[in-house]
């Protein structure tokens, strides 16, 4: 596993990045070699927080913590990282084994951008695969976001699905 650590206002010991190699290489047996994990670690307030995010052939797992210890953070991400996968296992194996995640989805381009009427500070450029709507929601779930945005190969447009309040979920679907 190809593993890449960022700091935002503060700096990163060896004896941290070790951690993180350790702790992060018992998550091989799961992935290739094509693995890549980028770590950011920032410090805002006294408060560390230790963000970790793998990427694997189209899948995404992703968790973040943030404690007044480094080291903490990062123990809580990798147990959260350990938990999503094992959650997944099943599910994965049935994707990874059918072929129908490709290892194209990734962003591809990501621009710092301000706009000061609306407040946008980032914008992000990705690849939008085709998949399902239930394979769009396992992907959203295991990203831990609240929306994602995917090509329904039924009416090959792009679609929208989203977690509602309610703990239920919603598709987006545009009409003509």
């Amino acid at each position: 596993m190809n593993i890449s650590i960022i700091s935002r206002n503060t700096s990163v010991r060896d004896s941290f990045r070790e951690r993180c190699e350790k702790k992060l290489s018992k998550f091989d047996r799961f992935f290739g070699d094509d693995a890549k994990a980028v770590v950011t670690v920032s410090n805002q307030n006294g408060r560390e927080t230790v963000e970790v995010t793998i990427s694997s052939g189209g899948m995404f797992f992703r968790a973040e913590k943030t404690t007044a210890d480094r080291l903490d953070s990062l123990e809580a991400v990798a147990d959260a990282l350990s938990k999503q996968i094992v959650r997944n296992k099943t599910k994965l194996e049935r994707k990874f084994q059918s072929g129908k995640f490709l290892p194209d989805f990734e962003d591809v381009d990501v621009r710092p951008e301000v706009d000061e009427t609306y407040g946008i500070v980032r914008t992000k450029k990705f690849h939008v695969n085709e998949m399902d709507v239930q394979e769009a929601i396992l992907q959203m779930n295991m990203l831990g976001h609240s929306f994602f945005l995917f090509r329904n190969p039924e009416t090959d447009e792009i679609n929208v699905v989203y977690r509602r309040n309610d703990g239920n979920y919603g598709l987006l679907v545009p009409e003509d």
